[in-house]
């Protein structure tokens, strides 16, 4: 049911979905990971620390539909007694707790000033782990909690903390939600940006009629109409002085990457697994029960372990989050079962 707030994925191949074996993506995504992993570290404390690590209850205020496919739905969150939220910038996430128990990670879409209430839009992707449709199921008066705000893809302002002259964003699909703030912060500055949105077709991309009111600065590119597109189409209205925001599917990144002018900042997010390049086989053993489950090579451990522990918390798939750390013999800091992996050797956890 479409509810109006009272106050003021499924992808098809190739760009969206498909994972390529094109050598040059392969050594991209060891780079990008590398990258992930010394970021995670270094801002740990804003990241994943426990300082940033809030953890409060919020109420379900209202929902609407945002995408004309009606796969996409937005959910207004407040806190139960009215109060105001902790505050957030653009490029910021929090993680929710829902009924079930599941965790996931959503993007802030809404506008930061409005501190009393935050907006997130989940995509309804059938058989893809239950969270979003739970989430899709949950109706105006549902209490969560949530964590955070945390921010993993930190906008700086061109004068601010970036040496850009230009603001170029890209977005795929749902990766529209961490870009919409970002934009409408350029826009209130009156900053010089574009911005190219890509998807499977119009009634499949969410806040259509938002975007409406920038005008020509957003240009909206679709499978169905224009086919896939290529970095030259994706990276439309940049220029070598340009700083790029691009949220999306590793493959859109990966062909960003490779086509960003060499002068122009680039600062991306993902929101797929990445691809595991040149796995090997491997057994994981649980303590707690005796039971050894293989690893396959082109799979993670969370993705290998689930269905002996559907209760596993898992949220980012990305590395930087750190819900699915858990204790593993030899290391002392845990082991990350979205991304870290053995050399062929037993891994024994205890979860």
């Amino acid at each position: 049911m479409n509810v109006a707030f009272p106050v003021p994925d499924a992808f098809p191949g190739d760009l969206y979905g498909r994972r390529e074996r094109d050598p040059l993506l392969r050594v991209l995504e060891r780079l990008m990971n590398a990258h992930m992993h010394s970021l995670r570290i270094l801002h740990r404390k804003d990241v994943v620390g426990e300082a940033n690590d809030r953890r409060f209850p919020v109420v379900i205020v209202g929902r609407r539909i945002e995408a004309y496919d009606e796969n996409v739905v937005s959910f207004f969150l407040c806190a139960p007694d009215g109060s105001e939220l902790p505050s957030w910038r653009a490029g910021a996430h929090i993680d929710v707790e829902m009924p079930s128990g599941r965790l996931r990670q959503y993007s802030l879409c809404g506008d930061p000033a409005l501190s009393s209430r935050y907006r997130i839009a989940v995509r309804r992707i059938p058989g893809g782990g239950g969270g979003s449709v739970e989430m899709h199921e949950l109706p105006v008066g549902t209490r969560l909690t949530i964590r955070g705000p945390r921010n993993a893809f930190a906008f700086a302002v061109p004068g601010h903390g970036s040496n850009a002259d230009h603001l170029h964003f890209v977005a795929g699909g749902i990766g529209i939600t961490p870009i919409l703030p970002m934009m409408r912060l350029a826009h209130r500055l009156n900053l010089d940006w574009s911005m190219v949105y890509t998807g499977r077709s119009r009634d499949s991309l969410p806040f259509l009629d938002e975007l409406g009111e920038f005008g020509d600065r957003v240009t909206v590119v679709t499978d169905t109409v224009d086919g896939l597109p290529s970095a030259a189409t994706l990276l439309r209205g940049s220029s070598e002085k340009s700083a790029i925001y691009a949220c999306g599917p590793m493959p859109m990144i990966g062909a960003l990457n490779q086509g960003v002018h060499p002068g122009s900042e680039f600062h991306f997010e993902r929101f797929s697994a990445p691809p595991i390049v040149n796995g090997v086989e491997f057994e994981v053993e649980l303590t707690r029960t005796g039971e050894i489950v293989t690893v396959p090579p082109d799979i993670s451990i969370l993705d290998a372990v689930m269905p002996f522990r559907p209760d596993l918390a898992y949220s980012c798939r990305q590395g930087f989050c750190g819900t699915c750390r858990v204790r593993a013999e030899g290391k002392s800091d845990g082991m990350l079962l979205c991304t870290e992996r053995s050399g062929g050797e037993k891994v024994t956890l205890d979860l």
